[in-house]
């Protein structure tokens, strides 16, 4: 019995052999092949590399707007909201043009012409009568926005800065235009004659460009920032300044007042969204993003705050506690300018990849 076993044992081993020998002597030639591909190694996917387009994918398809403004051929760097028509917007941009156009209605829009470089800054006036554009061009110009026609009629221009307007705001008594300018100066204008009642500059002020101001809602002051970092109080009636507020550690990008309370928020280049009590210039909460903060806009008289980021992403906050409360998708680039409509019910934003995007306010209230 154990001969037997392994003479089976034997014979087993063999026919492995066998097998093994005859894989061995299995080939492919030239003959064999079907179809040659060239395939570069460095084209190769990586499995990590996969996984990231398809997170950047979902996140690009991640859209909360309602209504997408694509007029514009350039980068978006102003938006305004028409403080008494709930759907009336304007828009400013790199490509020299300025429109206006109303929400929910993509059949309709009126460029507005004139300006020879980039559209920085839009204001309307406090009545919706007026919109003032400011340009690189130093030019600021006055429009009628609420003709019969729809078309806009041209009134009036300023001239007297040194360098590009960067941003500006009529007074809300509709009495007072200030514009600020890369020339580190605020200039206070009459809006019917165009003359220059003060001009702000020099010791105790910005020793760089201003990038954005806004006027308390009593109309007597006037908040500018500037990337040297610093924000300045101004008396608007006789062009003194009244305090300044420094915290920030990077250009200072955007600035608004609360309606509600004698708050202001400041938001900057180094990823901070400030909260100031202005009665006392101190700081009630600062929010933290991940990247700069461009632009930024108290919703209406609530207490909510938005911001838009260099990272292209929309953010509600609140700022009694400094919480956030949400976040909303939808730009592919830097969010450059928001405003809010008067009803409070649309938040618009511009940005970077040519295109104003209209987000609901309805949850935010």
């Amino acid at each position: 019995m154990n001969a037997h076993s392994d003479d089976d044992h034997e014979h087993y081993h063999d026919d492995d052999d066998d097998i093994e020998e005859h894989e061995e002597q299995v080939f492919l030639d030239e003959s064999d092949i079907i179809h040659e591909v060239n395939v570069d190694e460095e084209d190769l996917p990586d499995a990590a590399d996969m996984d990231e387009e398809a997170e950047d994918d979902e996140e690009e398809e991640l859209d909360d707007s309602l209504h997408r403004f694509t007029g514009h051929t350039g980068e978006l760097y102003v938006v305004a909201c028409s403080p008494t028509d709930n759907t009336l917007v304007a828009t400013g941009g790199g490509d020299d043009r300025s429109f206006l156009w109303r929400i929910n209605q993509g059949d309709w829009a009126a460029e507005l012409g004139g300006h020879t470089d980039s559209v920085a800054s839009l204001a309307f006036s406090g009545d919706g009568q007026m919109l003032a554009s400011g340009g690189l061009d130093g030019l600021i110009q006055i429009w009628d926005a609420h003709s019969g026609n729809q078309k806009c009629a041209y009134l009036n221009n300023f001239s007297g800065h040194a360098a590009s307007v960067t941003c500006g705001d009529f007074t809300p008594d509709g009495k007072t235009i200030c514009t600020g300018s890369d020339d580190a100066t605020l200039r206070i204008w009459n809006p019917k004659t165009g003359e220059v009642t003060h001009v702000v500059r020099g010791y105790g002020y910005h020793t760089e460009g201003l990038t954005c101001l806004a006027i308390t809602s009593d109309s007597i002051r006037a908040i500018t920032g500037s990337k040297d970092g610093s924000v300045y109080v101004v008396n608007v009636t006789n062009g003194m300044v009244v305090s300044s507020l420094l915290s920030h550690t990077d250009s200072v990008e955007c600035v608004g007042c609360g309606l509600s309370a004698p708050w202001a928020a400041t938001g900057s280049m180094d990823g901070k969204l400030i909260i100031w009590d202005l009665q006392h210039s101190v700081v009630r909460h600062i929010c933290e993003h991940e990247d700069g903060v461009t632009c930024m806009s108290w919703i209406g008289e609530s207490l909510y705050v938005a911001t838009g980021c260099v990272d292209g992403k929309v953010r509600i906050w609140d700022s009694r506690n400094g919480n956030l409360i949400k976040t909303l998708n939808g730009h592919s680039s830097a969010v450059q300018s928001l405003s809010v409509s008067k009803n409070r019910d649309f938040l618009v934003s511009a940005a970077v990849d040519h295109t104003a995007l209209v987000f609901e306010l309805s949850e935010i209230q």
